[in-house]
């Protein structure tokens, strides 16, 4: 059973008289050249020569339906815990009264001693959400700006772009770094009329002083979290340090770009920072990780738990340029992008004289 034949275009011409047959081209493959079948009706159906059937490409079809389709949050899901809320909220209520009452039967100045804590409790709570859904917000605004950005240098747009820039301008305006340049901006703004310099323009004189504070925040945790986790006996103690030193370099950075994230705001913000992690897969340690440590001759220079130590420093730092690239207002455009190059010299260089410390004063 001889395999299918792929499609091809034919062209179909009128009857006329025979034509001479021109002398085909040499193919580059292997295969014979087919001869042309004749149609039932006698109309001749003639391939041209420079047109090699088995070269022609495929017709392109359309990427086929993912297998799954993204998960939904289910609606009884969120009518139980909406449900499950608010049966909580009114047995608290009703607790609170039942206390209050019995407060007041047993000695009256009880009773609006708790009434009084009761309300100050409820001021504290809403004064809490308002500052929760206020820092979610911030957030939500960074994740808008970014988008911005990258529109308004995707279309060149200068209305977008100036729009953008007034934007960032006021969400960075209790930054004192960037004073300087948000008046060099204000100053040559009029000046540049494609939109996409002009965000450039923003994003290296408004950003560049937080970046290099963002890169020194995140070397000084690294080296932290590889000394602590070096010196460590145990592997739940390294594990437990690189957990919350983790999470205070996502907290500093993120209001270190004018997010300022409340605890709910964390939690989604650390959610936000696994999911970058996830979707660049540089959760695990790769290939050329591994190689840069070789290259800088880590295994010759440290012992195996200092080692360990700036293993560990390293995953730190690659959260912490995910949190930063995360908190960022901007994407990087015109900036580049920090990797764990930047600042693996710096922390085999900490570990090497952390080292050579250690074996000096155990010589003495």
């Amino acid at each position: 059973m001889t395999a299918p034949r792929k499609p091809a275009a034919f062209r179909i011409e009128p009857e006329a008289a025979p034509r001479q047959e021109t002398p085909q081209k040499h193919r580059t493959d292997e295969r014979p050249a087919r001869k042309p079948h004749a149609a039932r009706s006698g109309v001749a159906v003639v391939i041209p020569s420079e047109i090699d059937v088995f070269d022609e490409p495929d017709i392109e079809q359309a990427a086929p339906p993912p297998a799954t389709a993204p998960r939904k949050r289910s609606l009884l899901a969120r009518l139980f815990f909406g449900a499950f809320g608010v049966l909580v909220s009114l047995a608290v209520g009703l607790w609170t009264d039942q206390l209050i009452r019995d407060l007041f039967a047993r000695a009256e100045w009880l009773g609006w001693l708790a009434a009084g804590m009761a309300a100050i409790a409820l001021l504290s709570l809403l004064v809490i959400l308002v500052r929760e859904f206020l820092a979610i917000a911030r957030l939500a605004e960074v994740e808008k700006l970014q988008r911005q950005a990258l529109d308004a240098v995707a279309r060149d747009d200068p209305k977008a772009a100036r729009a953008l820039v007034d934007e960032l301008s006021a969400f960075v305006a209790a930054k004192p770094e960037t004073a300087a340049g948000r008046r060099s901006l204000a100053e040559l703004r009029g000046e540049i009329i494609d939109g996409g310099n002009l965000v450039r323009l923003a994003e290296t004189e408004i950003l560049s002083p937080l970046d290099a504070r963002a890169k020194t925040m995140i070397l000084e945790a690294a080296k932290r979290v590889s000394l602590v986790t070096a010196v460590s006996p145990r592997a739940l103690v390294d594990v437990a340090y690189v957990v919350f030193e983790a999470g205070r370099l996502i907290r500093r950075l993120s209001e270190l770009y004018g997010g300022r994230p409340g605890t709910l705001g964390f939690f989604r913000l650390a959610r936000g920072v696994l999911a970058h992690l996830a979707v660049t897969g540089s959760i695990a340690v790769g290939d050329s990780f591994v190689q840069q440590i070789v290259g800088h001759g880590l295994a010759a220079k440290l012992s195996a738990k200092l080692g360990e130590g700036v293993v560990n420093g390293m995953m730190t730092a690659r959260i912490g340029i995910a949190a930063m690239e995360t908190t960022r207002p901007l994407p990087f455009i015109a900036a580049k992008r920090p990797g764990l190059g930047d600042f693996l010299s710096a922390l085999t260089s900490f570990a090497t004289r952390e080292d050579g410390q250690a074996s000096s004063k155990i010589e003495q």
